[in-house]
């Protein structure tokens, strides 16, 4: 039987699409063995890996409305703590241990201290979560083992290398195609697309490495911060992700 990974990238409110597709490859009947995700990756990755199904993940998603957290925004302070976040994650990860997925799961970050990315496989899902959904100057840095880690887009936004050797076949779903009709705006849109630019640089870079590399076109109008329509997003990753079944069938009879 063939082995099938998925690696999940980055990018905001568009990773709810992830679910969406997810959930056509799964009506397909297509096993997938592995996972792996960057960001918003990593929390779609998380919540499948632990068992959830693609409705529950989404419903969970609305009800708890999780990326109300995760929304960009700036306090005297500074940086907001994605800390808050813990409590949400601990209602859903009652045995917060990797040890509890049900599928193998790796979550990338960006170590802030040594500059290079690193993976999770084990210990705290939890913190693992966290520490690649911290977007630098949004979030404060996530203290692991003594390190500090910011969001795994900055350096691997489609981690795909921890697929190589364990998988078959290696799919990379990226949900951030880029528009080209962008007209500069305010200071959050400047930033949006300034991430957006730099994040996919490394991810099309990760091209060679995927059988079948995946990209909903419908999500171009959409920004990562537009968490207000989800459901859209989640829509049109189901939709694409049904449009391209044959070529996930051809990839595993290959």
């Amino acid at each position: 039987m063939t082995k099938i990974g998925v690696a999940l990238s980055g990018g905001g409110a568009r990773g709810v699409s992830h679910i969406g597709m997810i959930k056509a490859f799964l009506e397909a009947g297509i096993d997938i063995s592995m996972y792996t995700g960057t960001s918003a990756g990593a929390i779609v990755g998380a919540f499948l890996c632990y068992g959830y199904s693609p409705d529950e993940v989404m419903e969970t998603i609305k009800s708890v409305r999780l990326y109300r957290y995760l929304r960009p925004a700036m306090s005297r302070s500074g940086l907001l703590k994605i800390e808050i976040t813990r409590s949400i994650y601990q209602k859903y990860f009652e045995k917060d241990d990797f040890t509890a997925l049900k599928s193998p799961l790796v979550i990338a970050s960006t170590n802030l201290r040594k500059g290079k990315n690193e993976y999770f496989n084990s210990g705290s899902i939890i913190d693992a979560v966290m520490a690649s959904t911290a977007v630098p100057v949004i979030f404060n840095p996530v203290k692991i083992n003594g390190e500090m880690y910011v969001d795994g887009g900055i350096l691997n936004n489609l981690p795909v290398e921890p697929l190589v050797g364990h998988v078959d076949k290696i799919i990379g779903i990226n949900c951030n195609p880029i528009s080209a009709d962008y007209e500069p705006g305010n200071f959050k849109s400047l930033l949006e697309r300034s991430l957006l630019m730099a994040i996919n640089v490394n991810a099309y870079n990760k091209k060679e490495h995927c059988n079948l590399f995946l990209e909903a076109p419908g999500l171009k109008g959409f920004g990562g911060f537009e968490f207000n329509k989800a459901e859209e997003m989640f829509n049109i990753g189901y939709e694409y992700g049904k449009e391209v079944i044959g070529q996930v069938k051809s990839l595993i009879a290959e």
